[in-house]
């Protein structure tokens, strides 16, 4: 096949989990496929990283598009302006003609058999006149995370403002999975709850991968016995979320019963007001963006994954698990993934017992190593990448089989019968 692969950034640097799987995915499926990969470009990227896309793909096309920075004045007078949009924020900040018009050039010169949009944003500037079969990669049930968002937010205003953002990207969400041929989740949740909530027929899930080979321990290091690390990107809400609700309710908690206990965040784009608690606090320790996260996490006792708010699949606690740790999360944090509470992590859903599971792993080195042994495991056996790619291939060939027997049998496609889920169900 010949792939039309749509995003909104380079992948260079892999720092966020969603591009790191994205990266595996696409370099696994080059090698039986082509590739061109076509997104949106801040210019920020250089030489460098451009020549790195032909990792994961033949023929890359840019397209300029500028967005406003966070927390800039630019930023909020957009949030201002949204109210009257019928696109959610997250959305319409990728909205782009150019790239709409890239697509629908290209797609009518007839190279491209299949197009995936890889997450949501993208899916604003896929035509609804292509000739081709499309899938849609969804890393999340994207409306779940705003819903988390609203539920968890204290101030009214801002409280307000997200019901509102949640609702338009909840109906933006579900036009979007009935008008794509297929949609592919990343956990049999997010696939039911896409069928059961948008009406979606053909959808299917993909599992999260993980490369074995390179989050695996070194044995160079021993682990320091008081140390706990998170890891992820700081400049995505759940994650920030997830790291003030730890250290505000979780933390003092553990640091009352091992006082000499270490955290560190390892991330890019820290937020203010953590920097401002690491010069407070010499107990922890804030990374920013680093290079390779492998000695943080096998320097450390225990890893946490304190989500509240989340959707999709943590790509943090596969990798995790591959270098043989012992993981506290909460529920939402390994929402999703087939782990089970007491065999390959311990699941906490308060501060009390969060704490108290930390507490737990750092004084028993029996119960951490078991931990991290059943974990490692698991994930060996079943997750790695060249199996993962393979899955989401499948779904690809049958959705571009089941098009080609749709033309055959003269059946019509529009935009009219896509937005109303109508369609026919690929083989499993």
């Amino acid at each position: 096949m010949h792939i039309l692969w749509l995003k909104t950034e380079l992948l260079h640097p892999l720092d966020k989990g969603g591009k790191i799987r994205t990266y595996n995915m696409l370099k696994e499926l080059k090698r039986d496929h082509e590739i061109t990969y076509l997104t949106l470009d801040d210019g920020t990227a250089g030489v460098v990283e451009r020549e790195q896309a032909l990792e994961y793909c033949d023929e890359l096309v840019c397209v300029p598009h500028q967005s406003r920075e966070k927390f800039t004045a630019g930023f909020y007078a957009e949030l201002l302006f949204n109210l009257a949009s019928r696109l959610p924020y997250a959305i319409k900040k990728y909205d782009s003609p150019l790239m709409r018009n890239e697509i629908r050039e290209r797609a009518k010169a007839g190279k491209f058999d299949l197009v995936v949009c890889d997450f949501l944003a993208p899916a604003a500037n896929v035509p609804f006149d292509l000739e081709c079969s499309t899938v849609l990669f969804q890393h999340n049930v994207e409306a779940v995370i705003w819903k988390r968002h609203y539920e968890v937010q204290s101030n009214p205003l801002k409280k307000s403002y997200l019901y509102a953002q949640w609702l338009k990207l909840r109906a933006f969400e579900r036009k979007m999975c009935r008008r794509f041929d297929s949609v592919v989740a990343v956990s049999s949740d997010d696939r039911e709850q896409m069928r059961n909530e948008y009406g979606v027929e053909s959808v299917f899930s993909v599992p999260t991968g993980v490369d074995t080979n390179f989050f695996r321990p070194r044995g160079n290091r021993q682990p320091s016995p008081h140390n706990i690390v998170f890891t992820g990107s700081m400049d995505w809400l759940p994650n920030e979320d997830a790291i003030s609700y730890f250290t505000e309710k979780v933390w003092p908690r553990i640091r009352q019963a091992i006082p000499d206990v270490t955290l560190t965040i390892v991330g890019r784009n820290p937020y203010a007001s953590l920097r401002e608690l690491a010069k407070r606090d010499s107990s922890i320790e804030v990374t920013g963006r680093v290079d390779d996260v492998r000695p943080y996490i096998e320097r450390a006792a225990a890893y946490v994954v304190p989500l509240r708010i989340g959707g999709g699949t943590r790509l943090k606690i596969y990798e995790a698990m591959a270098m043989e740790k012992a993981i506290i999360s909460t529920s939402i944090g390994a929402e999703g993934l087939p782990v089970k509470d007491g065999t390959e992590l311990l699941l906490a859903d308060t501060a009390e017992l969060f704490a108290e599971a930390v507490i737990r792993v750092l004084s028993d080195k029996a119960l951490a190593s078991d931990l991290g042994n059943r974990a490692a495991a698991t994930v060996r056996a079943e997750f790695d990448w060249e199996r993962v790619a393979a899955r989401f291939g499948r779904i690809c060939e049958e959705t571009l089989a089941l098009a080609c027997t749709r033309k055959t049998t003269g059946a019509k496609t529009s935009e009219s019968n896509a937005t109303q889920g109508k369609r026919v169900q690929p083989v499993a």
